[in-house]
């Protein structure tokens, strides 16, 4: 089922069809470069299933992403309640992880802005927030570019990793809806 279409993406549930490409991307070395480790085939299919089980719970979700020119598997860009607690929880994070030979098309952000309009317009939340690595300056751009606000004095250290860890210190962006400014044009269309 589509959630959403964008200029150059197909932002849809996820298909059988789409495990294999997730496993190679989440097996990726510079895709999970800001993230604990690769995920084996087996940890990229539970995660899969995680994410369809969100989308029953909450009606919203990671959503696999397709480009509209070849309909090739992308990566995700979407809406999730994190599993963890902390100072900002509970609450709803967009996320987004795309093929590293996708990385500086703006496509993580095309997809991203469509989320956004998606979670304040059709989910009718009233804010999100990103985290991330400080080191991950290309998702922090994205943030930046989505007019996310990053407040250090909520900086945080995430729960599920060590103390110690090298990736344990995170970084909070956040977005109210009534500091969104709704694009003039949308190219997308809901279902």
């Amino acid at each position: 089922m589509v959630v959403a279409r964008t200029e150059r993406l197909v932002l849809r549930h996820w298909r059988e069809s789409d495990r294999e490409p997730f496993a190679q991307l989440n097996a990726d070395p510079r895709v999970m470069e800001f993230m604990p480790a690769p995920l084996s085939r087996e940890e990229s299919d539970r995660l899969v299933d995680r994410i369809e089980a969100h989308f029953r719970q909450h009606g919203f979700g990671l959503c696999a992403a397709e480009l509209r020119e070849d309909h090739s598997f992308a990566g995700f860009v979407g809406l999730s309640v994190p599993a963890f607690q902390a100072a900002f929880t509970p609450c709803v994070e967009i996320g987004w992880r795309l093929s590293a030979g996708l990385w500086g098309q703006g496509l993580a952000t095309e997809g991203a802005r469509e989320m956004v309009r998606q979670a304040f317009e059709v989910a009718g939340l009233d804010a999100l927030v990103s985290f991330t690595v400080p080191a991950n300056v290309r998702s922090r751009r994205v943030m930046e570019k989505l007019e996310m606000t990053h407040d250090p004095g909520s900086d945080f250290d995430h729960p599920r990793l060590p103390e110690g860890h090298p990736l344990r210190r995170h970084v909070l962006y956040r977005l109210g809806r009534s500091e969104w400014k709704r694009p003039r044009t949308v190219a997308s269309e809901s279902r």
